[in-house]
Parts: C-alpha cells; sequence; structure tokens
C-alpha cells in the first residue's frame, strides 16, 4: 500500500468535504492563516468523548458563550459548571475539565502546552485527547486515534483481530498514515471519513478516497470489519428516589460527593445502587410509591429506580439535601438519570 498517495487522496476528499463545526478550522481558513484555539479544541474533544457531535454542538456553543477562554472558565463556579455540562454524561470529565482550566489558567499563565507529553500532564487529560490537541492545535504529528478512525484503519488494513484487543495494532498503523504536513488536517479528515463515509454499517465504499487501496473491500469484508469480543452482559442494579415538594412548592435535592458516579451533580436524594437496596427516606413524610420504574444505563451497568413522592409541611428538616424554591429549579440543570425521576414524578403529582 502506498501510504504517501493515500494520505494525499485522503486529504484532497478533505478540503472538499470536511464538516462545519464550531469548533473547527476548516481547511480553507487554515490555508488562509487561521489557527484553532487550543482551549476550544481542548474543549471541544472533552465534551466529544464517549458522546456524540449531535449532543455536544448546542452545549458547546453555549459553553464558549459562557467562558470564551480558559482563565473564564477556571474563575466559574463548580455548581455552574457542573449544571451546564448535565446531559452530556461522563461527569468526572466535568470535574477534571475545571481543574485543567484552572491548571493552565493558574500555573502556565493561560497557554496550553503545545507537545503530547506536556499535555499529558494536565488533569483529565490522557493519550487520546494530547494528542488530538497537539496536532489539531499545534499542527504536531501525532496519531489521533477515536473509534472512527479504528474501524477506518481496521478496513484498510484488513485486521482481524477484535476489538478491544485490536487497539495497539490498530493505532500502530494508523501511525503510518500520520503525516508530518498537515497533521490536524489529516487526524480530522480521517475522522469525518469515518463518520460520513467509512461507516459502521453499510460503508459507502464507491465514494471513499481510500476505496483503491483498501484491503476490505477488496475482498469483499469491509462491513463486517473491525471484529469485536463478545461483551460481557451489564449486570442490574436498583435502588430508590424520593422527590418530595414542600408545602410552598420548594423541591428537596442533594449534590452528590465529589467523587464516584455523578460526582459533584444535583440530584435527588435516593437509596444505595445495588442488588438489594434498603429503602433511605431523606425526611419524615407519608411517601407514596408511584407506579413504573426509571430505567438508566451507564457504562457499567443498568440501573433501576423506584420512585417515591410525598408532600411535606413548611417546617419540615431533611436528614439530607435542601430545599430549592420552584423558581430556582432546572431539571436541564439535572443529569440525565435525575431528569427521569423527575419526569416520572411530575407525571403522577396532580
Amino acid at each position: 500500500m502506498d501510504l504517501r498517495t493515500a494520505g494525499a487522496a485522503l486529504l484532497d476528499w478533505y478540503d472538499l468535504n470536511a464538516r462545519e463545526m464550531p469548533w473547527r478550522v476548516g481547511p480553507a481558513a487554515r490555508r488562509a492563516g487561521v489557527r484553532p484555539d487550543p482551549y476550544r479544541v481542548w474543549l471541544s474533544e472533552v465534551m466529544l468523548q464517549q458522546t456524540t457531535v449531535a449532543a455536544v454542538r448546542a452545549k458547546y456553543l453555549r459553553f464558549i458563550a459562557l467562558w470564551p477562554d480558559v482563565a473564564a472558565l477556571a474563575a466559574a463556579p463548580d455548581a455552574q459548571v457542573m449544571a451546564e455540562w448535565a446531559g452530556l454524561g461522563y461527569y468526572a470529565r466535568a470535574r477534571n475539565l475545571l481543574k485543567c482550566a484552572r491548571a493552565v489558567a493558574g500555573g502556565r499563565g493561560g497557554r496550553f502546552p503545545e507537545s503530547r507529553e506536556e499535555l499529558l500532564g494536565l488533569p483529565g487529560i490522557g493519550p487520546y485527547t494530547a494528542a488530538a490537541i497537539a496536532a489539531i492545535a499545534f499542527e504536531r504529528p501525532e496519531t489521533v486515534v477515536d473509534g472512527n478512525v479504528e474501524r477506518v484503519v481496521a478496513r484498510l488494513f484488513a485486521v482481524e483481530t477484535p476489538l478491544p484487543q485490536a487497539k495497539a495494532e490498530l493505532t500502530e498503523l494508523a501511525a503510518r498514515l500520520t503525516p508530518e504536513a498537515r497533521p490536524g488536517d489529516h487526524a480530522q479528515a480521517m475522522m469525518d471519513l469515518g463518520a460520513t463515509v467509512c461507516t459502521p454499517t453499510a460503508p459507502a465504499c464507491g465514494i471513499c478516497p481510500l476505496t483503491g487501496p483498501c484491503r476490505a473491500r477488496r475482498a469483499g469484508a469491509a462491513g463486517d470489519l473491525p471484529r469485536r469480543a463478545p461483551k460481557a452482559p451489564k449486570p442490574v442494579r436498583f435502588g430508590y428516589a424520593y422527590v418530595a415538594r414542600r408545602a410552598d412548592g420548594a423541591l428537596l435535592l442533594e449534590r452528590r460527593p465529589p467523587k464516584g458516579l455523578l460526582g459533584g451533580m444535583l440530584g435527588w436524594p435516593g437509596s444505595a445502587w445495588d442488588g438489594d437496596p434498603a429503602e433511605a427516606p431523606p425526611v419524615a413524610a407519608e411517601w407514596a410509591a408511584v407506579a413504573g420504574e426509571v430505567r438508566h444505563t451507564f457504562t457499567h451497568f443498568h440501573l433501576r429506580l423506584s420512585l417515591r413522592c410525598a408532600t411535606v409541611p413548611l417546617d419540615a428538616r431533611p436528614e439530607r439535601g435542601s430545599f430549592v424554591s420552584r423558581a430556582d429549579f432546572s431539571p436541564a440543570a439535572l443529569p440525565t438519570v435525575m431528569r427521569k425521576v423527575w419526569d416520572l414524578a411530575a407525571s403522577a403529582w396532580p
């Protein structure tokens, strides 16, 4: 396979077909001398982890409007950032986002380091994010491998080893394709190709710029790669959620501990989440069971929550959490599973 020819064909395709994204400096703008803002590259890459472009776009624009640079984000209150992050999931990313912003604003004068090695020293930045920032923001010839790139490379080289075992092999093969010139555009071209042409099902091989050297296409196996090892079934955990409404309409909420699942996020008081949870009401009340259950899936388990609702007097003294007025309550500030709890509670209450 002539890797130089394949790389040139990919960049030619990208020059004509690059997706427009609010965080991206497109190929035409780059040729005109516009350079990406490392802050925006970093923010978008953190947001895009385990999340779709469609889910991120509006959130990204709102973050940029609220905090246009790393110094502004570093100075933001934790609770506000966590509330704005709600809905993107993987909330440890939001906590690390603040830690990283404060490290850059405080210890580095607001400037992100340019090398992959130095970027890896910042909170919350792993190998993928470090490579992406170095390549896209600073034109370092780093190899950027996400799920889209893994798929393109697995098909291009007809890698039969299943994922996740094939990750190291795919990264090594992707490195062979990474050019010294335009590495940032190359990285984004690989991502775009996987997202729009070399898709998981029914890849559009007829319009792919790499159709000639693609070994999987020649073997008629493009749609079968990459192979994946069977996943173990996710366990199911159970729990109780409690929605208390005070006589004046205020709602009882609590902020979860900083570390752990949904760390630092606002939510409804509840029990432990395990195989056989004990009820744990946060305030003395006549709790009514609500028909149905809340179902949510996390990375490592499925969750099923039974809902209890109660109306409590103005002088109620909860053991956990505090009351928030209805004027100050916003379901949008809750993580997805807690919004599901609220939706069920609101449908049950007159």
